[in-house]
């Protein structure tokens, strides 16, 4: 699993690649920690072009990352999601907390 990110414009851009499960959540969700406590952003978009494979344990990172930020007022949203990642979100119902945008 590979975790890249930037802020541009106010906005924090996370790309995940690779998979995320039990053997790549631990490390995902600290890195994920890490850039969301940091500073000069208002919302945050992930892109999931590049995920190939998500469980439970990464839908559980997720929504882990949701809860903190929602406490701040940052909303994040999902954006390219692989057909993978599209088919877990919308039978889950993810995007009803984290929103698809194009």
């Amino acid at each position: 699993m590979q975790v890249k990110h930037r802020v541009y414009n106010n906005t924090l851009y996370v790309l995940l690649s690779g998979e995320l499960d039990e053997h790549t959540a631990t490390t995902t969700r600290i890195t994920l920690d890490e850039m969301f406590e940091g500073k000069g952003f208002r919302q945050i978009i992930v892109d999931l072009s590049e995920l190939e494979f998500m469980d439970s344990t990464g839908i559980g990172v997720l929504i882990g990352r949701y809860k903190k930020m929602k406490d701040k007022n940052i909303p994040i949203y999902i954006c390219n999601p692989s057909s993978h990642a599209e088919k877990i979100f919308k039978m889950t119902g993810l995007y009803e907390i984290m929103p698809k945008i194009i």
